[in-house]
């Protein structure tokens, strides 16, 4: 058994659950914030067996998109004027963590 804890763009959020339950697993969600941006995020912890855990790991992929976006940054004394030029980022996509479980109950 394995914990998957996948890190999401509350923008791909609906789809990814979506997507995960129509195939058969169960997630819990957490509504969390990155540090860089400070945007939204969707934390989800999932329970699955370790011969389905490429299936699960395939449709994080598929529906959680990178994209570009422009955000202006915090202002910056540069030169005795403030630089709030916007800045294109790279948002979205996921961060999924594997891990080991020794014992799930679901009670």
């Amino acid at each position: 058994m394995k914990l998957v804890i996948a890190i999401i763009s509350n923008d791909d959020c609906h789809t990814v659950l979506g997507e995960i339950t129509q195939a058969g697993f169960s997630a819990t969600k957490l509504s969390t914030s990155g540090g860089f941006l400070k945007a939204g995020n969707v934390t989800l912890l999932i329970g699955v067996e370790e011969e389905r855990l490429e299936g699960l790991i395939d449709i994080i992929r598929k529906f959680s998109s990178k994209r570009a976006q422009f955000v202006t940054p915090s202002p910056s004394y540069v030169a005795e004027s403030f630089v709030t030029a916007p800045v294109e980022v790279t948002v979205g996509g996921a961060t999924v963590f594997v891990l080991d479980v020794d014992q799930f109950y679901k009670l």
